[in-house]
């Protein structure tokens, strides 16, 4: 039996695993960089097949917590691109001041870092008291792990400095409340989530759910497969408010829009865009 067959075989069986247990669904994903992502997760666990893998990520929730952020995210961290943070503070302040009410969708959440970074620039830009935050994932798992708004401990050093070069006006202590737990965690002030709504959201079926002033979708796009990116862009660009902002990672691009989609660079560089039409 052909070893290529077999692994195809192996990881289309670990996708519907993953879809039924954690309600992550994959399976649209493009397949080559899938691949490069497995084998990399597999050598850094010392594992010598998908089948190994699947073991490991269906009766150890830590692991396949894990093993979905590898497969479908960008590494985030807290603040963990300076330079498109602080041209998120900039683009967004005269924006923001001229609607009563503003709604900010951040789409396929990976972590609690994801929604947080968002919170503590709408604080600090004077806008969180008016500003409500929707953050939706595919999966309630990886859902439930963002909400618990905990970071780890040993990231404070980096994290506090990343928010200070994006133009952090305080200290990123005053957002975190006290020491950190058992699990070497840190948890953020209660405050800070209040105006966070969570909710299990499909990209791939579900439709548009309300009008907003900035989506963020951080490195979700290039990995899909040409047809339901097509959807996620349009459907993105329905969600938004004409001239409403639209946060990409760079890697995402916006080459090939759909025809009745229109996107401008605001800030290109760090994947800022905004709706004109």
């Amino acid at each position: 039996m052909h070893t290529g067959v077999v692994q195809e075989i192996e990881a289309e069986l670990l996708l519907e695993a993953l879809y039924r247990l954690y309600g992550a669904d994959l399976r649209s994903l493009e397949r080559t960089p899938l691949r490069a992502r497995l084998q990399a997760f597999m050598r850094g666990r010392g594992l010598s097949s998908l089948s190994a893998l699947q073991d490991e990520a269906l009766h150890d929730e830590a692991v396949g917590l894990e093993l979905l952020r590898c497969l479908r995210m960008q590494p985030t961290a807290l603040f963990d691109d300076p330079a498109r943070i602080a041209a998120l503070r900039q683009a967004l302040g005269a924006w923001l001041r001229s609607c009563p009410v503003a709604r900010v969708w951040i789409s396929e959440c990976a972590c609690a870092e994801d929604v947080y970074t968002l919170a503590i620039l709408l604080r600090e830009e004077g806008f969180y008291d008016k500003t409500l935050l929707f953050a939706t994932a595919a999966s309630d798992t990886m859902l439930n792990a963002a909400r618990a708004g905990r970071i780890p401990a040993a990231e404070f050093g980096r994290y506090q400095q990343n928010y200070l070069r994006s133009g952090g006006r305080h200290s990123l202590a005053d957002y975190l409340d006290g020491e950190a737990d058992q699990e070497g965690n840190l948890a953020f002030r209660p405050e800070l989530g209040r105006n966070i709504i969570w909710a299990q959201y499909n990209l791939a079926t579900d439709a548009t759910f309300n009008e907003f002033q900035l989506i963020v979708c951080r490195g979700a796009l290039a990995d899909l497969r040409p047809a339901l990116r097509q959807r996620a862009l349009r459907l993105f660009h329905e969600s938004l408010a004409v001239f409403g902002y639209l946060s990409l990672h760079p890697a995402d691009g916006l080459e090939h829009l759909p025809n009745d989609v229109d996107f401008r660079p605001a800030h290109a560089e760090s994947g800022l865009y905004r709706r004109v039409s």
